[in-house]
């Protein structure tokens, strides 16, 4: 009898749409060092890091600039080699500068219409996610005030209906994770 396949925890990502305003306003885009691909800013989280404090690190970190999490957009799902990756993003405004040096996995950010950010991603995925919440993202968000970040547990993150509920997405693959043995 063949033995059953280990069930391997997901890896837990986060990160943002990050718009910054202008004329029109821009979607940021980064490009990665090690394949020379065009992503959306986001980062696998440290162990039992929230999402939303990983997802605002990850893309101040990649962006350069100094971001404010203004609401939850949605989450999107991929397989990469033979491992499920769950990535949650945030819609985010970005400081007009950047602030810090660029981190050593990015070579470039780009800031660019929404269309224009569509095309330019290398990975359907995200190209397809995007699409789906893009409009979303360019709409004024309700100020949330941008200074609650810094208490990011503290921020609703919406259910399918609309309804505001506490961000538990993470904690709840971790535990039926930890429940299976993986």
């Amino acid at each position: 009898m063949k033995k059953p396949a280990k069930l391997r925890a997901p890896v837990l990502a986060a990160g943002g749409i990050v718009v910054r305003e202008g004329p029109e306003p821009l979607i940021a885009v980064v490009r990665l060092r090690k394949d020379k691909s065009w992503v959306l800013p986001k980062g696998k989280l440290k162990p039992r890091e929230d999402a939303l404090a990983g997802a605002r690190r990850e893309v101040m970190e990649e962006t350069r600039c100094d971001v404010s999490v203004e609401r939850f957009l949605g989450s999107m799902s991929h397989v990469e080699g033979k491992k499920l990756k769950v990535v949650q993003f945030w819609r985010m405004w970005a400081a007009s500068e950047p602030a810090r040096k660029l981190m050593d996995d990015v070579t470039a950010v780009k800031w660019l219409p929404l269309q224009q950010a569509v095309d330019t991603l290398t990975r359907p995925h995200e190209k397809a996610f995007l699409i789906s919440v893009g409009q979303a993202a360019l709409q004024a968000a309700e100020p949330l005030a941008r200074e609650a970040t810094a208490q990011p547990a503290t921020l609703p993150v919406p259910d399918d209906s609309g309804v505001s509920k506490p961000n538990t997405f993470f904690e709840a693959i971790r535990a039926w994770f930890r429940r299976w043995g993986a």
